[in-house]
């Protein structure tokens, strides 16, 4: 035999992963990681937390597992008998009058700080002020996309409340090594598309001359009504439910004026924006690794000063796109890179667009994969995530809905924006949005 039905094969979007958190660890030091954040309206008890996470995290020896190849190179996870470590979990005290407010420090410092060794994926934060806290949870990339880790926390609140979650939920997955011409026939299809990209050298910020590795955050968090607001306006503008796209044109105009501001554009804004191919976002089995794809659009920069333009061209682009199957094909194609070591793949992603991958990410989670109003008996007022971008480009932007909340996260590495040019996106975005900071 071959291969094994009782591995769990790495996807081609699993891999792409891979090599992503190798490049980030080269450029910042810290590979490709993200936090989820839950504010909470009261205290939890730090040691009830722990213990609960602990005994729940045993439960899935996945956690502990590392990449491997197998005996015809297709890579896996290699998955050990059980989870014998120790789960890293960091309870913060602070001294200020609550755990965030415009204060992300804390927050910061737990996404930027590299995990323990090679097989930790995995860290909780507690913040604690006497009065309200904030649980964060660091995961790696490789372990979880955005909406399985939010699934992930989802099944520790069900496990929580009834015990239900079984410990011996099989993680076996394809080797992915036949129907070759159909992977084939998808490359191709990947590659038009590129090439039409790549005929414009997308605009970006420049890196700065050192970088740190650290990356910087600004919520941006709007009220249930001021949620309200947007919507409709966004309904109005883009289409019932095509709220990602009015966001997405909001977002480039505010960066527009930025670029504006710095030097004068002359070629397009590129963006990739993650796409969910789950077809069931609620599988059990679907909460672990990656299940994502992307959209690219492209945006002259002749056009980005008009909302209504910029929506036009982002609708017809989806259209396209989509009609022409581009995100399926995409993680098709990307099969056929298993092949390619991360260090030989890293360099590949640089060359169709000399070295500049994008002008900026997007995604849009839209609502919360965790369905429950609380944490383990505290109500949850606000979850948002704080991502690390890959470098280049270090800027991106992560929108989400929870408890009747729009949430904006715009994540950068450090030294890429100064104060004031944040303030002027966040001023940007919210003017636009119609809902402006009071």
């Amino acid at each position: 035999m071959l291969v094994s039905k009782r591995k769990r094969y790495l996807s081609g979007s699993d891999w792409v992963i891979n090599t992503l958190d190798r490049m980030m660890k080269s450029a910042t030091c810290v590979g490709n990681i993200s936090q989820i954040v839950l504010q909470l309206d009261s205290t939890v008890q730090q040691e009830e937390v722990r213990n609960a996470l602990n005994r729940f995290v045993k439960k899935f020896p996945v956690i502990r597992g590392r990449g491997a190849r197998d005996i015809r190179l297709a890579p896996y996870w290699k998955i050990p008998r059980e989870n014998d470590g120790e789960l890293s979990f960091h309870p913060v005290v602070l001294d200020n009058n609550g755990p965030l407010g415009d204060n992300f420090s804390p927050l910061e410092k737990s996404a930027n700080a590299p995990f323990r060794d090679k097989r930790d994926y995995l860290s909780f934060q507690l913040l604690q002020d006497g009065g309200r806290n904030v649980l964060s949870m660091t995961f790696d990339h490789r372990l979880f996309d955005a909406r399985g880790a939010e699934g992930f926390l989802n099944l520790f609140q069900q496990d929580v409340r009834d015990g239900s979650v079984a410990g011996d939920i099989a993680f076996v997955s394809s080797a992915a090594l036949t129907q070759w011409s159909r992977k084939f026939r998808a490359g191709q299809n990947v590659n038009r598309r590129i090439i039409a990209l790549s005929k414009s050298t997308p605009e970006q910020l420049p890196l700065p001359r050192e970088i740190s590795g650290a990356y910087r955050y600004r919520l941006i968090s709007f009220t249930p009504r001021e949620t309200e607001d947007v919507l409709e306006r966004a309904y109005h503008e883009a289409g019932y439910l095509m709220e990602s796209l009015f966001l997405l044109a909001v977002i480039v105009q505010a960066l527009h004026d930025l670029f504006i501001q710095r030097y004068r554009p002359r070629s397009s804004y590129l963006i990739p924006v993650t796409v969910d191919l789950r077809p069931n976002a609620d599988a059990l089995q679907e909460i672990f690794f990656n299940y994502v794809s992307y959209l690219f659009y492209q945006i002259p920069v002749q056009v980005a000063g008009d909302r209504q333009k910029i929506i036009a061209s982002l609708k017809q682009q989806m259209y396209d796109q989509v009609k022409a199957g581009f995100p399926k094909d995409l993680a098709e194609a990307s099969q056929l890179t298993r092949i390619a070591p991360p260090s030989i793949l890293g360099r590949l992603l640089h060359l169709p667009l000399e070295g500049k991958m994008a002008t900026f990410a997007f995604s849009h989670l839209g609502k919360s994969s965790y369905q429950y109003g609380d944490f383990m008996g505290v109500k949850i007022e606000n979850l948002f995530h704080m991502p690390r971008v890959p470098v280049p480009p270090g800027l991106g932007f992560f929108t989400n809905y929870f408890n009747g909340r729009l949430n904006i996260a715009l994540s950068h590495i450090d030294g890429l924006l100064k104060e004031e040019e944040v303030q002027m996106l966040e001023a940007g975005i919210r003017a636009r949005c119609g809902v402006p900071k009071t």
